[in-house]
């Protein structure tokens, strides 16, 4: 039972940084954002019900959208195949915003002029 358990977490998380690949190579990321948190007028994707993703990106691989902004995912979306389609909606479903917490200094200089 341990490892069956093991081996399906092993496969979830393959399939995890498989998909973080995948969103990395297109560049998905310098419109949606590190976390898919969304940018601009690129919609955030992050946390979306993964049936709602999976219908999205199955309309753009039949070549339909919503804007003139989105035609630019048509050829994103086809380049996925069947199971990577399934496996981008739910890594996007479950991704979460990661920010560190020491991205700050904890000491501050009062004498330093404050620039980055």
């Amino acid at each position: 039972m341990k490892l069956i358990l093991m081996l399906t977490l092993s496969l979830l998380s393959y399939a995890t940084s498989d998909m973080e690949q995948i969103y990395l190579k297109n560049a998905c990321n310098s419109c949606h954002g590190m976390y898919a948190e969304g940018m601009g007028s690129a919609p955030r994707l992050q946390g979306r019900k993964e049936k709602v993703l999976l219908e999205r990106l199955k309309d753009l691989q039949q070549g339909k959208t919503r804007t003139s902004a989105g035609a630019v995912m048509i050829s994103f979306a086809k380049s996925l195949d069947k199971n990577q389609t399934i496996q981008m909606a739910k890594y996007l479903s479950t991704l979460k915003t990661v920010v560190a917490e020491d991205r700050y200094d904890e000491a501050y200089d009062p004498n330093d002029d404050g620039g980055s």
